[in-house]
């Protein structure tokens, strides 16, 4: 016994470093603050964009010690200079994040307390924060009180939970997935095509239905495509919108869409990852019209709230749907069940180890109030119209006004070569790199797109880009002239 008690003993003096002393953890937390305050201060001073084609080297993992200011200096050497600097306002390329600071508080606070959000047993006061967050929700969308929610890792997990739902629901399984059809616009978020064939759906009929002159889907075409199905003896079944295209910023006409879902029994699902939000602002709640009829909505905070990555929610009136996708149990977990108690996060999602999400969405709420968020999001729809009209005054030519904060443009060319011509200004404004911006396809036509949504992007960040733009623009246009 003693030999065994020598060994405990040892052991525990070599891992007792795992556990910082007092004077230990306040120099780190003045190391991290000093960290935080210089690249928030710093953070309109870098670029947004830095192209790397390779691996990062130096960033490898072994046995040897480091202190926290040496991996703090890597860290600024190695990561934070390269790619896309997703906390900055200049990333207005893809669907930006957002990276609030006291959203930043509250996952300190949840990662040192370790709360277990996934059972109402282990950690009631975490689990009901989280319920309160879908509650909230709830309210925010007019969905009714004993709607099912959940808060994810972001839209594809969200996505995933309501169409595994859906298909549960109508027993979409064996030799009923090839006569089954789900109607979906092209602009529909990729993230819908992988929970497709994620859940077993793969061979399941997708109908595409066509856009109008403002990329919203026809629901003209959407009613005939229905009963032609129906008539030649398939089996609709599912219909999904979006509150926001990635590729245009497009609301589609939601409560037109919702009374063709009711009218012929389709589970009606509408992803609105990127724009669901902008519900939020008085002057565009009339587009969301109608979202209340969906039988599953995603939204992402980590978007529309500026919450950093991995805050997706999703919410579904079919409690029973949900339930019988995602509850099981087992022999050990027994103590954490009973009768009336509060929907467990774990029962309603395919996490069972489960990030403690909420505080990062009920802090900032709490500290901040809701009217800064939606002063942003106003903002951002204005700093769209702001981007587009001085675009236009340079030269460009822009998409039809978006209903959100998502736009696209290109440099017209009397020649035939005006993509090749985008391409190149493309590559150049990524290889300047002040501002991020990406580019897409549409209508088979290069464009390069614009996607306003980060609480840092401000009027100085659009006058910034326009900057860049003309730089590029004059840049590309003499070494064409010097080639010619």
């Amino acid at each position: 016994m003693q030999e065994l008690i020598q060994k405990i003993e040892a052991l525990e003096k070599v891992s007792e470093v795992l556990e910082p002393s007092e004077k230990e953890r306040t120099e780190y937390h003045q190391q991290i603050l000093e960290f935080a305050n210089n690249f928030i201060n710093t953070i309109d001073e870098r670029n947004s964009f830095k192209e790397i084609k390779h691996a990062i080297q130096g960033l490898e993992i072994n046995e040897n010690k480091n202190s926290l200011e040496k991996i703090i200096q890597l860290y600024n050497e190695k990561v934070i200079p390269n790619g896309i600097n997703p906390a900055g306002g200049g990333h207005i390329g893809y669907i930006p994040g957002g990276g609030l600071y006291t959203s930043a508080i509250a996952d300190y606070i949840a990662d040192v307390s370790n709360e277990y959000a996934g059972m109402f047993y282990g950690s009631p006061g975490a689990v009901t924060i989280e319920n309160e967050t879908i509650e909230w929700l709830k309210k925010v969308f007019n969905f009714p009180k004993t709607t099912i929610g959940n808060l994810t890792s972001g839209g594809s997990i969200a996505n995933l939970i309501a169409l595994t739902s859906a298909r549960d629901k109508f027993k979409i399984k064996g030799n009923k997935i090839e006569k089954s059809v789900i109607y979906l616009s092209e602009q529909v978020h990729h993230c819908i095509h992988k929970a497709i064939r994620i859940i077993g759906l793969e061979d399941i009929i997708i109908r595409y239905i066509s856009l109008d002159e403002n990329y919203k889907i026809n629901t003209a075409e959407l009613k005939e495509k229905i009963n032609q199905d129906i008539q030649n003896g398939l089996e609709p079944f599912m219909v999904v919108a979006s509150a926001g295209t990635t590729d245009t910023g497009a609301v589609d006409p939601l409560k037109e869409i919702g009374n063709i879902a009711n009218n012929n029994n389709l589970w009606y699902h509408i992803d609105g990852a990127y724009g669901g939000f902008f519900i939020l602002c008085k002057n565009k709640k009339e587009l969301f019209e109608g979202i209340e009829m969906a039988d599953s909505l995603v939204v992402d905070p980590h978007k529309g709230l500026f919450l950093p990555y991995g805050t997706g929610a999703v919410l579904i009136k079919d409690k029973k749907a949900v339930m019988h996708s995602h509850h099981y149990t087992a022999n050990y977990m027994q103590d954490a069940y009973g009768e009336n108690l509060p929907v467990n996060p774990a029962d309603v999602s395919p996490e069972l180890t489960k990030h403690f999400r909420g505080l990062r969405l009920w802090l900032p709420l709490q500290i901040h109030g809701l009217k800064p968020f939606v002063a942003c999001l106003e903002e951002k729809i204005l700093l769209t119209e702001y981007f587009r009209k001085r675009l236009l005054e340079i030269g460009f030519c822009v998409g039809p006004t978006p209903d959100l904060s998502v736009s696209y443009f290109w440099y017209p060319t009397k020649e035939n070569n005006q993509d090749e011509f985008n391409e190149k200004l493309m590559k150049l404004i990524h290889k300047d790199g002040r501002i991020f911006l990406s580019s897409s396809t549409i209508n088979h036509q290069f464009v390069i797109r614009i996607a306003i949504l980060s609480f840092r992007t401000k009027k100085k960040t659009i006058d910034k880009a326009i900057e860049m733009i003309e730089d590029c623009l004059i840049q590309l246009k003499k070494e064409i002239k010097i080639l010619n």
